[in-house]
């Protein structure tokens, strides 16, 4: 079984049905091989990322950058994952309520320097709410879940 970690920050009911709809496509029926598990980025730990096959990080547009919670993700695991993790497929999804840009390049400068592999490119959903982030950010989930299951990553 491979484990498909999210650490995302929610802090609105918008940003949690994107979680959860991730959460969703990650844990579709066919994909058989994967665990699928959320954690907040205040009380994701170096453990949870070592023990991961695959992560997805989802955060909010804050001044044109990550959440600080997100931040604080990165500040905590860096160094304790930075020559074990090499190579670990990532994604990205941001709530933007402008145009995302600095929030992706702050986030790909980190995961950069940590060696990852991009498994998708950022989904930025931008503007006012759209149901269709629910069904993008379920597109990714399953996208990186069935990824995970085929041995893809």
């Amino acid at each position: 079984m491979k484990t498909l970690l999210i650490v995302a920050h929610a802090p609105s009911k918008n940003t949690q049905l994107m979680v959860n709809a991730v959460l969703t496509g990650a844990q579709h029926p066919e994909i058989e091989q994967v665990q699928a598990r959320w954690v907040s980025p205040l009380n994701a730990t170096p453990e949870d990322v070592l023990a991961c096959d695959a992560i997805i990080m989802g955060t909010t547009e804050n001044l044109g950058y990550m959440s600080g919670a997100l931040k604080d993700f990165f500040d905590r695991c860096y160094y304790p994952c930075l020559d074990v993790k090499q190579g670990l497929p990532c994604a990205l999804f941001v709530r933007a309520g402008n145009d995302g840009t600095g929030t992706c390049r702050a986030v790909e400068s980190i995961c950069s320097g940590l060696r990852w592999h991009w498994a998708h490119p950022p989904l930025v959903c931008r503007g006012d709410w759209q149901p269709a982030f629910l069904e993008q950010c379920e597109a990714l989930g399953m996208t990186i879940a069935a990824g995970l299951d085929v041995g893809i990553y």
